[in-house]
């Protein structure tokens, strides 16, 4: 089951306090970027947040899982309601994914 724009923009509206939030479809499935920086996927309507050092020191308590069978484990999060834990946990996963240097591209 793909998931539905209108959970995506809910999710995407619910974070517009942690930056300029954008969604591109990936994989039949959303991508999500906050200010430029990928950091998690909506699949069947879930959030999935990547999981960095800083995210599971502040975050440890949220469930992991895959997103897709043979991904790695991300932070599921279940309640999106709770606009102002998400959007803490996005600006902390931001902020350790733009200081971790980037994987070089093939050529």
């Amino acid at each position: 089951m793909a998931s539905h724009q209108d959970f995506v923009d809910y999710v995407a509206d619910q974070l517009r306090e942690a930056g300029a939030i954008c969604s591109r479809k990936m994989f039949g499935e959303f991508g999500l970027f906050c200010d430029g920086v990928f950091f998690g996927v909506i699949c069947e309507d879930q959030l999935f947040v990547k999981i960095t050092p800083a995210g599971e020191a502040a975050f440890g308590d949220l469930p992991k899982a895959p997103s897709h069978p043979g991904a790695r484990d991300s932070f599921l999060v279940e309640d999106v309601e709770d606009r102002e834990r998400m959007t803490a946990l996005v600006r902390v996963t931001c902020a350790a994914l733009r200081e971790t240097p980037g994987k070089k591209r093939r050529k």
